[in-house]
């Protein structure tokens, strides 16, 4: 689904991610750990489009899309969750969810939306700005799923969510997964989070891949080890 190959990113002179390589498989959830600087965001970000990238390929399905602009990489199939939500919190939930659907032919939130997220249907009239760090997760969520992405990046999701919550978008993120056919990648400071959700996790230090592990046969205390300062 996703091919990443010696991919480079850099501010000014200095590089912070350093050729990375590696592959999304269809239908697939990866989780990419590491400490806060590590390159996380970045990568996230770069990805989108957001920050350019110095050198390097980004591949959907086998077609090139490094040279895109991030409206193009959307209309590609890219959907992106970005870190703190960043919902229009004077526009209303429907307002917000609508804003996702600049890439697609329709003109009204589509059922299944709403079928996904109940709170947002029953919210759909409130501003953005009133909902609580949870739904306003799950808002930024259903944007991104109104664009019907392939690939879907969420930068730190858990971040400033209470533990209840966070179980909550973990089954959601796999429901998504079931019921879409989409791949996954999650950005994650939060191992039991990543443990419950990824089939494989990457781990990211200094802007270098430096561990890959199938949840399977995960060592967590080894991955833990990257995590703590």
């Amino acid at each position: 689904m996703l091919s990443v190959s010696d991919y480079r990113v850099s501010y000014g002179q200095s590089e912070v991610l350093h050729g990375l390589n590696f592959e999304i498989k269809p239908c697939e959830i990866v989780a990419v750990m590491g400490r806060n600087g590590m390159g996380k965001t970045t990568l996230m970000k770069s990805l989108m489009g957001v920050i350019p990238s110095s050198g390097g390929s980004v591949k959907l399905e086998g077609a090139e899309v490094s040279h895109m602009k991030s409206h193009q990489r959307v209309a590609s199939g890219f959907g992106f969750v970005p870190q703190g939500r960043m919902i229009f919190s004077s526009m209303t939930v429907k307002e917000n969810i609508e804003t996702g659907l600049t890439t697609t032919k329709r003109r009204s939130v589509p059922k299944e939306l709403y079928d996904m997220f109940p709170v947002l249907l029953e919210m759909r009239n409130r501003r953005g700005g009133n909902l609580s760090g949870g739904q306003q997760q799950q808002l930024a969520i259903a944007r991104a799923l109104a664009s019907d992405p392939k690939m879907l990046f969420l930068d730190e999701p858990t971040e400033g969510i209470q533990p209840s919550i966070i179980r909550e978008i973990g089954r959601t993120l796999k429901m998504i997964r079931d019921q879409r056919g989409l791949s996954i990648v999650v950005s994650e400071q939060v191992l039991s989070f990543a443990l419950d959700i990824a089939d494989r996790i990457l781990v990211i230090e200094k802007g270098e891949i430096v561990h890959e592990e199938l949840r399977a046969t995960i060592n967590e205390a080894k991955v833990a080890s990257y995590l703590s300062v």
